[in-house]
């Protein structure tokens, strides 16, 4: 009787459980079973891993073959077991010494011809694997960057023939870590917007308190464009929130960028690929775009089922994907930019232009999106088309994305300072607290609220985005001009005032 114990891991979320491979070779009838998958999994496992071992010139083990995957309780599957199996029988079989195995763990999915591929998830399965002390041999592709994780040990090897030599060595060769950091995402200017002031102080506002916008205006006028600059506004990522990324794009096996990612889904996206799903709940476009901007453009072409998945996310920060053998917690903090026509037809309140649509449709249009969506958005900005001169002159020097960028993080700077979080995040609680308004300014809000009729939550963001207008300013009280602002940009103004307020607020160096 021979048996072999061989350490991997699972995967379940971000989290990587360990699992143990367990080859029982007994005399027999030769057979081989994998026990703990399902039959369609374990029939083509057999089949890789026996032509692997075959082609590698090694000998197969002519025995009744028992592969058990323990914990049962641990939903697995995929071709991740692939190497560990094989070492397994080679264990088994004393073609491989035990001692060889100790401390180390495997993952990788073999090819025909016995060559190691890399698998999805190798990034958090190499954490769990650094704290518990024990060296992760995985394939040659991806082997230095996981060697990059502080702490680790990472043998990678091309092939299994290749593999097996490294670990009869008494000193196995260790892969060094990539010099190479992940490339950070190319993002366009901010001083490539011209001709759009309040478009532009907005998305500054936006990047300072980590707000979301919402973008109306007819086809051409630049909201794709100014979405895609808000990127290059935000300041490095914190390292626990990179790391959590780069765990999230290496399950998905998604490209490695550093920085604040960008996701913009197609608006004929379901709600698997926007929240996350499929058999095995994997994460969605708005936990890839954890710590960065999910840009929803043509907002009201995407299903209304799907866009209101995204209030739960919105609010908390994070998604819960539920199958029926899997429950997986993804990370979620994304800020929101959408952008929409203001009809069918895109030229609703345009100056100068001639809508054909009726107003039957621009309401059904319109209602694509629900209110509690809209009420979660924290500001609104309408966009014209600018004058034609305006798009050939010369960008302001204090307008690029370097400058505003430093801005952006001075205000951030005071926030954390200040309640350890961005304005975005802040409790209704909080968010009264921090604003220190005087009795005059609170009696002003307190009116104006009254005569718009906001909501509770509403009622809140507009503080949360006046107290971002205030640390733009490096102020430590919230102002009548602050209040004006916040309601001035999420809908019709408190009083005749505002208007021209936001407007003297946009265009002032």
């Amino acid at each position: 009787m021979h048996i072999a114990f061989i350490n991997t891991r699972s995967q379940a979320g971000l989290e990587a459980p360990a699992v143990t491979v367990e080859v029982h070779l007994t005399s027999g009838l030769p057979s081989f079973q994998v026990v703990g998958l399902s039959e369609s999994a374990s029939r083509e496992i057999r089949s890789r891993v026996r032509s692997a071992i075959v082609s590698s010139h090694l000998k197969w083990p002519d025995y009744n073959i028992t592969v058990n995957l323990a914990p049962s309780d641990h939903a697995k599957q995929g071709a991740r077991y692939d190497l560990p199996i094989a070492l397994g029988l080679l264990v088994a079989s004393d073609q491989l010494p035990a001692q060889a195995t100790a401390k180390r763990e495997f993952l990788g999915e073999l090819g025909l011809n016995g060559s190691i591929r890399a698998s999805r998830g190798a990034l958090s399965a190499t954490l769990a694997a650094t704290r518990d002390a024990h060296c992760m041999c995985v394939a040659t592709a991806g082997a230095e960057e996981l060697a990059s994780v502080p702490g680790s040990e990472i043998i990678g090897a091309s092939d299994l023939l290749s593999l097996c030599a490294i670990l009869k060595a008494q000193q196995p060769t260790l892969t060094t870590p990539s010099r190479n950091r992940p490339p950070p995402a190319d993002f366009p200017d901010l001083s490539s917007i011209r001709g759009q002031p309040l478009l532009v102080r907005t998305l500054e506002l936006a990047a300072s308190g980590g707000h979301h916008l919402l973008m109306t205006g007819p086809p051409g006028v630049g909201k794709t464009l100014a979405a895609s600059t808000l990127p290059g506004l935000l300041p490095p990522l914190p390292p626990e929130t990179q790391q959590q990324l780069w765990l999230l794009q290496d399950l998905t096996a998604s490209a490695r960028l550093a920085g604040p990612p960008f996701r913009s889904p197609h608006h004929s996206s379901s709600i698997a690929s926007l929240i996350g799903g499929t058999a095995k709940a994997l994460p969605g476009e708005i936990s890839l775009a954890h710590g960065g901007v999910l840009f929803l453009d043509e907002l009201t072409e995407f299903p209304r089922a799907v866009l209101n998945q995204l209030r739960q996310p919105l609010e908390e920060g994070k998604i819960c994907v539920s199958r029926v053998e899997h429950q997986h917690w993804y990370p979620a903090q994304f800020q929101l930019i959408a952008a929409m026509n203001p009809c069918p037809c895109g030229l609703a309140d345009s100056e100068g232009e001639h809508c054909r649509c009726t107003p039957d449709a621009i309401r059904r249009y319109r209602q694509g999106v629900s209110g509690p969506l809209l009420d979660r958005i924290d500001l609104y900005v309408t966009l014209n088309k600018p004058a034609h001169t305006e798009l050939f002159s010369q960008p302001s020097r204090l307008d690029t994305s370097n400058t505003v960028r430093e801005r952006v993080e001075v205000a951030r700077g005071r926030q954390f300072d200040r309640q350890g979080c961005l304005n975005r995040d802040l409790s209704g609680e909080q968010a009264v607290t921090v604003c220190q308004m005087s009795k005059q300014t609170r009696s002003w809000f307190v009116n104006a609220l009254e005569k718009l009729d906001l909501s509770a939550r509403s009622a809140h963001r507009r503080l949360r985005v006046a107290r971002t207008v205030a640390d733009m300013e490096s102020l430590d009280c919230v102002t009548k001009e602050h209040l004006v602002h916040a309601l001035a940009l999420r809908e019709a103004p408190a009083d005749a005032s505002a208007s021209s307020a936001v407007r003297s607020w946009s265009t002032r160096d």
